[in-house]
């Protein structure tokens, strides 16, 4: 005959304050076990989930890949940004472009906008068929102003522009993919920021031919954080094909995957870089070799992508 147990008596191996409904568990299920099983129980998915969260993290910051510099090239304009075509790379600063031979590093041209003109506050740039696209604002006025200028890039002279006039963000780079424009828009907390809108309402707007809006993305949570307060400066697509992001300061490059479903990229990887944040672009003339600038030397960098194997 099983001997009766009053459940309010203290019985050794079981834990009374586990069994208390004030606790929110199940009481039925836990007087089947010894207080330290029921607690180990309760635990497994506890660690479950930290094993998937510290498995997930590993992910991301655990590269498979690197970037190994191969040269440095000293300018007088890299502070905002790099752009590069097959025989040269563009300095760019605030209103100002240098344009350099990729081999000697000799500057060869360059573009200075009138002082108190429209343009303001140049951002990174692409090289697409002789024209350079140079995101643009007026940071740090608000409230916020974009546009897109162009500048040929034989003579360097400013040939054209699209207003995108007051949208969410202040837009920091451009680049193409796929027949679309891809414009990256910040914002920031503090200077040039708008109240009650951080770092997390940054977001990349993508534009068909006409400057239509088709699509867009916003970042996670753990890219917002690595933005600070300054949000995202720099982005292109790579050679493996995943979205190559920046922040403003940091040396650290977001290798993104364009999610299969929802509407926030995925981080894949996070990259040591020979920069400080700021606009980046990859040779067209070689994909796998990546252009940055350090903004306090104002040199530009160049590194190699490579396998870890490599």
């Amino acid at each position: 005959m099983q001997p009766q147990i009053d459940p309010k008596e203290d019985v050794p191996g079981r834990s009374t304050d586990l069994e208390d409904p004030a606790h929110g568990l199940p009481e039925r299920g836990l007087r089947r076990y010894g207080g330290d099983v029921a607690i180990a129980i309760l635990q497994l998915p506890i660690l479950a989930l930290l094993a998937l969260a510290i498995g997930a993290t590993s992910r991301a910051e655990t590269p498979t890949r690197s970037l190994q510099v191969v040269h440095r090239f000293e300018t007088a304009e890299a502070r905002q940004a790099v752009a590069v075509d097959a025989r040269h790379f563009y300095a760019i600063d605030n209103r100002a472009i240098g344009k350099y031979d990729k081999r000697t590093g000799e500057r060869v041209g360059g573009y200075l906008a009138p002082e108190g003109r429209a343009i303001q506050h140049l951002n990174s740039g692409i090289v697409l068929d002789g024209r350079l696209y140079c995101a643009h604002s007026n940071y740090p006025a608000v409230p916020m102003l974009s546009s897109i200028e162009i500048f040929d890039t034989k003579t360097l002279e400013h040939v054209g522009s699209h207003s995108f006039g007051m949208l969410s963000g202040s837009a920091t780079w451009i680049d193409r993919r796929d027949g679309l424009w891809w414009v990256g828009f910040g914002n920031y907390e503090g200077e040039g920021g708008i109240p009650g809108r951080g770092t997390e309402w940054s977001e990349i707007a993508l534009y068909d031919e006409q400057w239509r809006r088709v699509g867009g993305y916003g970042f996670t949570g753990e890219v917002v954080e690595r933005f600070e307060t300054r949000s995202n400066s720099g982005g292109a697509f790579g050679p493996d094909g995943l979205l190559y992001a920046t922040g403003h300061n940091a040396a650290e490059l977001y290798a993104l995957r364009i999610p299969s479903a929802g509407a926030s990229l995925e981080l894949d990887a996070v990259l040591p870089v020979a920069a400080e944040g700021q606009g980046i672009a990859w040779d067209p003339s070689d994909p796998r070799v990546l252009y940055t600038m350090v903004r306090s030397t104002r040199e530009v960098v160049v590194s190699r992508l490579a396998d870890r194997s490599d």
